[in-house]
């Protein structure tokens, strides 16, 4: 079962298709990847306890500033006008209480990277009532749990907004912040019963992305028992990117909907999120499709679960932090510091589901926020001030208002749209990079620019407002009631 990557309008909509795929032969674990040494506090936040408020540090702006701005593009976001800028959206109840879903505008549907996202800026705002809504949503109707589906324990990666599948298959990047958010909320809340034990459903689901069993089934699958069997319309869902696509296919007249190949079903295997030998996220846990996707790479939640987790758990995802860092050095490209949607184990960039080369693509924006990140909060890699220099400084001689959203790896445009998300994240970049001109200029284009409306709002947005949680001190490690320092 391969996954198709279409790239729609600012976030890349994994499509399912069957088609085989040898498995790439992966070489053997560094050194370093197999070093499982305890973890250290590093010399980042979580050792100080004190964020920086890059905002106020290098703009002078005041934290009331900051503050305001992330609360009114929360409002926005979560509570704004339904048609033009609102995201978060409440469905009625069930026995556990208000259902909820965040949605992809432009594709129509509701996708775990998404409901993880809200729920990790709801924890991080204080914000109870929408982060049980989007988990009660989240475990009423995309946890698979239907034993012929070989994903059954994993979270459909895309629904419909009504709760009817658009995908049986799972991302590990919605897995991820589900787990972080999770933690999180068990720090500052408390656990409470059944699925709002945080800690446990928090520990159920990252045994689960290393410990799945290697399940082989052919479809068509269900999500839930009883469920009619999934299938793949012919026609795509009715959404504002698929109506763009229509136009965009009828004025080049071309076929619509697109061909699709007809091919007999035949068997999945679904195993494990993660790559044992090589201590890191695969790109899914489909067993036949290789490598890994850098943008899923997050070694400063790692960090926390070489602490939080299980204890039998802990020592992988320490040795986990200490690869992922090593990987965003193998995958950055030499010149631009873009990195690829997805590269083998050795950091190799894979094809592009066409053949064509691997490109920096909607995924691959997350990549410069993760290192930087990690280095805010850890400050365990000074690799990872030049990889966000080099990035940020490639993307200000394409120009900071307006470089494409795609590029080759080596710095060839494959886009001409300009996309708020990417900007927001590479500004993040700024918590890593040495202070000067190019990093703050990212900093003033990011907060000059309004906080997405319209069709595109989804992947632009949430990045926009985490970007500005980060950039702010306000995107902290939770270990408590309250946040565990003061921005600064």
């Amino acid at each position: 079962m391969l996954r198709v990557t279409f790239l729609l309008g600012g976030v890349a909509a994994i499509v399912l298709a069957s088609a085989s795929l040898a498995q790439a032969q992966a070489p053997a674990a560094t050194p370093a990847a197999r070093s499982a040494s305890a973890p250290d506090d590093g010399a980042g936040a979580y050792r100080s306890q004190r964020y920086r408020n890059l905002f106020a540090e290098r703009l002078g702006l005041s934290p009331a500033d900051t503050r305001r701005r992330i609360e009114r593009t929360f409002q926005q976001m979560f509570h704004g006008d339904g048609q033009e800028e609102r995201l978060y959206f409440e469905t009625g109840a069930n026995q556990n209480g208000t259902l909820a879903y965040i949605t992809d505008w432009a594709n129509n549907d509701a996708r775990s990277e998404g409901m993880s996202y809200g729920m990790m800026i709801a924890v991080q705002l204080d914000k109870k009532r929408e982060f049980d809504a989007l988990w009660n949503w989240s475990k009423t109707y995309m946890l698979t749990t239907d034993p012929g589906n070989p994903s059954r324990g994993y979270y459909a990666w895309s629904m419909g907004t009504d709760g009817t599948p658009r995908a049986v298959g799972a991302a590990p990047d919605g897995e991820e912040f589900y787990v972080m958010a999770l933690y999180f909320a068990a720090r500052r809340w408390g656990n409470g019963k059944g699925i709002y034990d945080y800690q446990r459903e928090a520990d159920a689901i990252l045994r689960g992305m290393r410990h799945h069993p290697v399940l082989t089934a052919t479809p068509p699958f269900r999500l839930r028992p009883g469920d009619p069997p999934f299938v793949e319309p012919e026609q795509p869902w009715p959404s504002p990117n698929n109506r763009s696509e229509q136009a965009k296919a009828v004025k080049e007249g071309k076929p619509w909907p697109p061909q699709r190949p007809q091919r007999a079903p035949s068997a999945v295997t679904v195993g494990p999120m993660v790559d044992e030998q090589h201590a890191m996220v695969r790109f899914v846990p489909e067993t036949h499709i290789p490598g890994s996707d850098p943008s899923y790479h997050l070694p400063a939640f790692y960090e926390l679960w070489a602490r939080w987790a299980p204890p039998e758990e802990r020592a992988f995802w320490a040795r986990a932090a200490s690869v992922s860092r090593d990987y965003f050095v193998k995958t950055a490209h030499p010149a631009t510091g873009l990195g690829p949607d997805r590269a083998d184990f050795d950091g190799k960039p894979l094809n592009s589901w066409d053949g064509s080369p691997g490109a920096f693509g909607y995924d691959s924006w997350r990549t410069i926020s993760n290192w930087s990140v990690d280095h805010s909060w850890w400050g365990k890699d000074a690799r990872q001030a030049a990889l966000s220099e080099r990035v940020q400084g490639f993307l200000a001689q394409q120009g900071i208002d307006k470089f494409a959203d795609r590029y080759t790896l080596d710095g060839k445009p494959l886009s001409d749209r300009h996309s708020t998300g990417m900007l927001a994240a590479a500004a993040v970049g700024s918590l890593a990079a040495r202070p000067g001109p190019t990093s703050d200029a990212f900093l003033r284009a990011l907060w000059d620019t309004p906080a997405p409306a319209g069709e595109q709002r989804y992947f632009d947005g949430m990045l926009y407002l985490m970007s500005m949680m980060h950039l702010a001190g306000e995107f902290r490690v939770i270990d408590g009631p309250s946040p565990v320092a003061k921005a600064r």
